[in-house]
C-alpha cells in the first residue's frame, strides 16, 4: 500500500540570483517519513525562483548556470521591467521549472555521484521561499523480479 508524505519548508534566500544547495533538507524529509521506495516531488512556490538538478563538487558549474542564464535573459530588456524590473527572473524561472522529481530508493534520493538539488533564485534576496516536498511510496522495499 502506498504512503503519501507532503512538507513545506522555508529557504532563505540572500542574493539577487544564486543556486542553494537544498538536497540535505529534502533527504532529511524523506528519512522522517518512513517511505523507502517511491518518489520525491520537490517543487517551489513563486513565479521568479526555479529548482534544478546540477552537480555540487566545484561551485563554478552554478556559476555558469547564472552567467548562461544571464546571458539568454539579460534584466532591463523586457516588457515585464516597466512594471516591477523583473522579467529576466520570470523568464529564467521559466525556462528552469518550478519542480523536480527524484527517486527514492532505500529511504534516500536516488541521486546519482554528482547530483544534487539546487534551489534556484532569481529575485532576491527574500526572506522565505517555500518548497513543496512530496514524498509518495511505500514503508519497505520492492524486490524487482
Amino acid at each position: 500500500m502506498s504512503s503519501v508524505v507532503q512538507h513545506t519548508t522555508m529557504v532563505t534566500t540572500s542574493a539577487r540570483e544564486e543556486l542553494i544547495d537544498i538536497t540535505a533538507d529534502v533527504q532529511h524529509v524523506i528519512r522522517t517519513s518512513g517511505i523507502r521506495e517511491g518518489i520525491a516531488n520537490v517543487f517551489v512556490r513563486g513565479a521568479t525562483a526555479a529548482l534544478m538538478i546540477q552537480e555540487n563538487w566545484d561551485d563554478s558549474v552554478q556559476r555558469d548556470v547564472l552567467t548562461l542564464l544571464r546571458q539568454l535573459a539579460p534584466p532591463g530588456v523586457w516588457e515585464h521591467d516597466r512594471q516591477d524590473g523583473n522579467g529576466d527572473a520570470h523568464l529564467k524561472a521559466g525556462l528552469v521549472g518550478p519542480s523536480e522529481t527524484i527517486p527514492v530508493t532505500d529511504g534516500s534520493l536516488a541521486l546519482g555521484r554528482w547530483q544534487n538539488l539546487f534551489l534556484c533564485e532569481f529575485d532576491g534576496p527574500r526572506d522565505r521561499r517555500e518548497i513543496v516536498i512530496t514524498i509518495i511510496g511505500t514503508g519497505h522495499s520492492i524486490q524487482s523480479g
